[in-house]
């Protein structure tokens, strides 16, 4: 069998910065500004500039902490954590991204005589962000990589074990591109098979470390509801570094 070649380097805290500086700008030239503002304010005023600088320095440091230890500490690239939701491996597998797919590499050294296909969702009507256009700049779709829209995956009826969508499904801002994204992936699936969820979701945890950047963060029962929509259930679920949690959703015949 040829040897899977290593992935590339995956996206830590300095490529996040590089796809998100427009946010990272702001909130320097917010509390560089307010505190320069504070000089020349009267007292009670100058307060509240100060502490609104302060404040948002503190998101700064917080939320680049919060991504230093997700993105370049955690397991979450290393995928130790998949055989707790996928003990038999992914088996034939479609890895779906949205601009940017760091997944199927490492899936693929991981489990390199598993079949695996790529689609990509990618659409700048439907995936609006800057930071993803700045990704998608920097790393290309990997090789066979197929686009897709979220009601049409290139895959047959009841032909996959697992669908992955790392960081991909919530990049889709209507939900009726998710509930058809979702719809698509139960139609792919074999009886018992899973669909493999992974996403910051909109909870206290990720409020905490991004503000309101979090709001970008879709809700657990969002998720769920899509998933029983679509006639999916969660089966396992495993939480990386505090801040990601991973689903497995399960096809019905498992």
């Amino acid at each position: 069998m040829t040897a899977v070649p290593p992935p590339r380097r995956a996206s830590g805290v300095r490529e996040v910065i590089r796809y998100n500086w427009p946010l990272y700008a702001a909130g320097v030239l917010t509390a560089a500004g307010g505190w320069a503002a504070a000089r020349h304010l009267p007292r009670p005023a100058g307060v509240l500039a100060r502490a609104g600088a302060a404040t948002a320095a503190a998101h700064l440091v917080v939320s680049t902490l919060a991504t230093w230890c997700v993105y370049d500490r955690s397991e979450l690239y290393t995928y130790d954590w998949l055989p707790a939701l996928l003990p038999d491996g992914p088996g034939t597998h479609l890895v779906i991204s949205a601009g940017l797919d760091e997944a199927s590499p490492r899936i693929s050294a991981r489990h390199p005589a598993a079949r695996q296909h790529i689609a990509d969702l990618y659409d700048p009507a439907l995936t609006t962000e800057g930071s993803i256009r700045r990704a998608r700049r920097r790393v290309p779709p990997a090789p066979g990589t197929v686009p897709a829209r979220p009601g049409a995956l290139p895959a047959r009826t009841s032909s996959l074990d697992t669908v992955f969508a790392v960081f991909a499904a919530h990049e889709l801002r209507r939900p009726a591109d998710r509930r058809a994204l979702f719809t698509e992936v139960a139609r792919t699936l074999r009886p018992g098979g899973t669909l493999l969820l992974v996403e910051h979701l909109r909870d206290a945890a990720n409020i905490a470390a991004y503000g309101p950047g979090a709001w970008h963060f879709l809700p657990r029962s969002v998720w769920l509801r899509h998933a029983a929509e679509a006639g999916l259930r969660p089966a396992a679920e495993h939480r990386i570094a505090g801040l990601v949690t991973a689903v497995a959703f399960r096809s019905a015949g498992g």
